[in-house]
């Protein structure tokens, strides 16, 4: 038959524009795991403003999420009306501007347009997570040759992006944030997207706008040096700086994402600058003989501020700490004068973790002063979790720990609710209108501290030391305390929705220890 097209494609001949099974696996994988990687580090360079909390967490992945969707579809779509080699490098490019930019963006939204900050930090998770996501269905169109092998070529492409996905998380999770500062990732991963673009450029239609992007990207890093909001050290969890404190040379406060975590003195570590400090060194005070050695264990480090006090005043204490963030620990032993001191030990291990290493009825003393964003740990917090504590606690042993909870204070009641469900005696000190001691139109709420013990508790004693201390707090136990519990929750492994309990605050105003 005469007339018959003389196509590659009419022929049998594979139409692939240039574009090999390698290329096609290289591109998906590595826009697949650059997607995941803008994810997990979106959620570290909003930490500082919004809190690590699971609203934050969900926001972030939702809008991921929904980029991925949107970059499919859309992707799929446009492949169909415009020549596909025309797509690929401007969406890879693109990206990588965007991504190079976000940090110094996020960062001076965040000190200039906090209002905004939310709807920028979307955008800037959106726009190359849907672009990239973009990839995937337009190097499928491209590797099409015939209906016979849709399967095999949609089938491969989607695992390999899966794969892809899988990579960008754990490398990030585990090689990159160990590594590197959050800005450093983005930037340089913007860098190999926007050469990226230029080796698809190149090769379709010579450089084209690279030259452009490459600019941007360029004007990312510069960006950095003059945006605010920079930390002294990124570590895996946190944006930390140590400030000196103007009106004492040798004092030091520790910034974990913009909220004020310790205060130390470096030269005298019995100087407790936070009130809720010298509340629970009041309460081990009251509760042990001066000078008394303990076996104690703290879950949470920051600064190291009670450690150190327990150090210096009952010589002979064994602390053994379980802090999560290695990186916090070196700022201790760097920055904030920690050296080999006698009987302060300190692991770089999750709290829950840690506890259960312990022996049983091995510690006098338990104190509990871990936070991740706003709140203490979920897995912290649970009747499960309280059982741990009782289990290492010796027949005398306290549990002490730091809550900080506003307005109805939903969280701090379901938390004493909880330590109430395991512990025969439980006690709780703060401002007494945060405790149902005084009347108040409103609950300002802030740090609480609670304890409890299978012996009595010696309500007295602990008054007085407060009182010396001059903090202002007092002591609510018995009905007083079960009146102010209500009829709270308790929290279990199942079920601890302590970010819910918290969720009226605004993260963006949480407050300092007080």
């Amino acid at each position: 038959m005469t007339g018959s097209s003389s196509s590659p494609a009419a022929e049998g001949t594979p139409r692939t524009y240039g574009l090999g099974p390698r290329t096609a696996a290289a591109l998906v994988f590595g826009s697949s795991a650059a997607v995941l990687v803008v994810e997990i580090v979106a959620l570290r360079l909003l930490a500082p403003y919004l809190g690590l909390t699971l609203e934050t967490s969900t926001m972030v992945i939702g809008i991921a999420l929904t980029a991925i969707a949107v970059g499919s579809w859309l992707g799929g779509r446009v492949a169909d009306r415009v020549d596909p080699r025309r797509l690929i490098g401007p969406s890879l490019g693109v990206s990588g501007a965007v991504v190079a930019l976000t940090p110094a963006v996020l960062r001076t939204t965040a000190e200039w347009a906090p209002a905004m900050l939310l709807l920028i930090a979307s955008l800037t998770i959106l726009l190359p997570g849907a672009l990239l996501s973009a990839v995937t269905p337009i190097v499928t169109k491209l590797r099409l040759t015939s209906l016979a092998e849709t399967g095999t070529v949609v089938g491969r492409l989607s695992g390999v992006g899966t794969v892809g996905a899988i990579v960008g998380t754990v490398l990030t999770g585990f090689v990159l944030v160990s590594r590197l500062p959050v800005s450093g990732i983005l930037i340089g991963l913007g860098a190999l997207l926007v050469i990226g673009s230029a080796l698809v450029e190149w090769r379709t239609r010579g450089w084209s706008s690279t030259p452009a992007l490459a600019l941007v990207v360029v004007a990312g890093g510069l960006g950095i040096t003059v945006a605010p909001g920079g930390c002294d050290t990124e570590t895996r969890y946190h944006c930390a700086r140590v400030v000196p404190d103007p009106d004492r040379g040798s004092g030091r406060t520790l910034v974990l994402d913009g909220l004020r975590h310790s205060y130390v003195d470096v030269d005298d570590p019995t100087v407790l600058e936070f009130t809720y400090v010298r509340a629970i060194a009041s309460v081990v005070d009251a509760a042990f003989p001066r000078s008394k050695p303990l076996a104690a264990h703290h879950l949470g480090g920051g600064g190291l501020t009670f450690p150190r006090y327990l150090a210096a005043t009952r010589p002979g204490t064994h602390s053994l700490v379980s802090e999560i963030d290695s990186g916090v620990v070196r700022i201790n032993r760097d920055r904030l004068g920690l050296g080999s001191q006698a009987g302060i030990d300190v692991r770089a291990e999750d709290g829950r973790l840690g506890l259960r290493r312990l022996d049983a009825g091995s510690r006098d003393l338990v104190v509990g002063d871990a936070f991740g964003g706003v709140s203490v740990p979920w897995h912290l917090t649970t009747v499960e979790a309280m059982a741990d504590v009782r289990r290492v606690l010796g027949e005398n042993g306290l549990y002490v720990v730091n809550l900080i909870d506003h307005g109805a204070l939903a969280f701090a009641r379901a938390e004493v609710a909880t330590l109430g469900e395991t512990f025969a005696h439980v006690a709780l000190v703060g401002e007494p209108a945060d405790i149902g001691l005084e009347q108040a139109s409103t609950h300002a709420g802030g740090n609480l501290v609670a304890l409890a013990s299978d012996r009595p508790i010696d309500v007295r004693a602990i008054q007085q030391a407060l009182d010396a201390r001059q903090t202002g707090w007092k002591i609510a136990t018995g009905g007083a305390l079960t009146s102010w519990i209500g009829d709270a929750r308790l929290l279990t492994d199942d079920h601890a929705p302590v970010d819910q309990l918290l969720q009226p605050y605004s993260t963006r105003n949480r407050p300092s220890p007080r």
